[in-house]
C-alpha cells in the first residue's frame, strides 16, 4: 500500500512541476515585457505552491486514516492471538489435570 501511495505522490510531484514548467516556458517566450512576465511568473508559482500545499494536505489526512485503521486492525489482530493462546492453555489444561486423574486412577 506503501508503493501505491509513494507512487501516486510522485506522480502528482511530476504533474504539478511540469505544469508549473509548462507555464513559465510559456510565460517567458510569450511577448510581453519584463515586469509583466516576473508578475505571471510570480501568480503561478504562488498558485503552484497552493495546489501542492492542498494536495499534501490530503494525502497526510488520508494517511494518517490509513494509519488508525492499521492500528485498528492489528490490535484486533492482537485480541484474536491473545483468545487463541488463552483457548489453548484452558484445553492443555484440562487434558493435563484429565491425565493426571487417570494416572491416579491406575495406580
Amino acid at each position: 500500500m506503501e508503493d501505491k501511495r509513494s507512487s501516486a505522490v510522485e506522480i502528482t510531484l511530476s504533474f504539478l512541476l511540469g505544469t508549473a514548467t509548462g507555464f513559465i516556458l510559456g510565460v517567458l517566450f510569450a511577448p510581453a515585457e519584463g515586469k509583466e512576465t516576473r508578475r505571471k511568473i510570480i501568480e503561478q508559482a504562488e498558485r503552484t505552491g497552493e495546489i501542492a500545499r492542498d494536495k499534501y494536505e490530503k494525502f497526510s489526512k488520508e494517511a494518517e486514516k490509513s494509519i488508525q485503521k492499521a492500528k485498528a486492525k492489528s490490535k484486533e489482530g492482537i485480541e484474536a492471538i491473545k483468545e487463541f493462546v488463552d483457548k489453548k492453555k484452558q484445553e492443555m489444561s484440562k487434558k493435563s489435570e484429565e491425565m493426571a486423574e487417570e494416572t491416579k486412577g491406575e495406580k
